[in-house]
């Protein structure tokens, strides 16, 4: 079934923490703040182009969502839950930071019908967190995590690759806590060096270097295929494209890609056809896989056409409905 969150963006308002790398605003692409007798036209402005059955939740983004004062959250929650009690939406989810949640959080949580809390995990690693300047260390997002699961609702852990400290050991054993943890969910972003942040200024005087986009494009593969195997559901791999993630704008440095996921899935089809026409040459070949998949065969802007121009092969792609996400059938 076809899923559709309806965003709602609260950017600072509920996390006075700043992070070296957080400037929400600016990675949102909004200024402008919500109140919670707007949610009702907003909600409906969405659901007028979603009724075509797809499930559909009100998604609280942005900030930390807990981090409000329990009050303000429940007015937001509470127009939130009409809809869910309408049977107008399938749920309610929001973000936060693991160090905000708590018995009192909790219970408002559940008396709302909140179904699914995303954490911003970043790292699991103490070192990074406390590089990262996240104000909490790893036991943090452990005793978080247990408290969401035990009130039975569903965990999102979302990861930062390329922060202050961070290596691509440290990164991996962030995947497989975030696995071992009880995700049923996550998001993969890369580390932006966002103009207005503390990692702006350590970035401008030498201290922090991002990851390149081709590196940040590996990990990314990597952990995405790790996490698939576990069978989470990768909710998001790289930042929405926004105007303000520009160099004319708020971006920077670090591996920004308005089409990064496309870039990462046609390293996953660069290594599948490398593997599976290792011994082919000099033919021409027809390709079916599913057609979810035909885009990324080809590549971003065609870059796996140099695979087969290689190896002298004249390739067609056509899609097979019966063909799982990586299966490749050759003729």
């Amino acid at each position: 079934m076809k899923h559709s969150n309806i965003p709602i963006f609260i950017p600072e308002l509920a996390c006075p923490h700043q992070c070296i790398f957080c400037n929400q605003a600016k990675i949102s692409g909004q200024q402008e703040i919500p109140q919670p007798d707007e949610i009702p036209s907003i909600v409906d402005t969405y659901l007028e182009t979603m009724n075509d059955g797809r499930e559909v939740e009100i998604a609280f983004f942005g900030g930390s969502f807990t981090g409000i004062p329990l009050d303000l959250q429940e007015k937001y929650l509470r127009e939130a839950y009409k809809y869910l009690c309408e049977g107008k939406i399938n749920g309610i989810r929001l973000s936060t930071r693991p160090d905000y949640i708590n018995d009192k959080v909790i219970e408002l949580l559940k008396r709302y019908g909140v179904t699914t809390i995303e954490l911003g995990a970043q790292s699991t690693n103490d070192d990074v967190l406390l590089a990262s300047g996240r104000g909490h260390k790893s036991d943090a997002i452990r005793k978080a995590s247990e408290m969401i699961l035990d009130a039975n609702i569903h965990l999102g852990l979302q990861m930062m690759i390329g922060l202050p400290h961070d290596t691509y050991e440290r990164s991996q054993q962030t995947v497989k806590d975030i696995i071992s943890l009880g995700a049923d969910n996550t998001r993969i972003y890369p580390t932006l060096v966002i103009k207005g942040t503390q990692l702006a200024k350590l970035y401008e005087l030498g201290r922090y270097q991002p990851l390149d986009l081709p590196t940040a494009v590996r990990w990314a593969k990597d952990f995405y295929l790790q996490f698939e195997a576990a069978g989470l559901t990768i909710l998001r791999v790289g930042l929405h494209a926004s105007e303000e993630l520009t160099h004319e704008r708020s971006l920077i440095a670090g591996p920004y890609h308005k089409s990064f996921k496309e870039l990462m899935m046609t390293e996953i089809w660069a290594d599948i056809l490398n593997q599976t026409l290792k011994e082919k040459r000099d033919q021409e070949i027809t390709l079916e896989v599913n057609p979810t998949q035909v885009n990324f065969v080809w590549g971003y802007a065609g870059q796996n056409k140099k695979i087969f121009e290689e190896k002298n092969l004249t390739a067609k792609i056509r899609g097979n409905n019966s063909l799982s996400k990586y299966e490749l059938k050759i003729t």
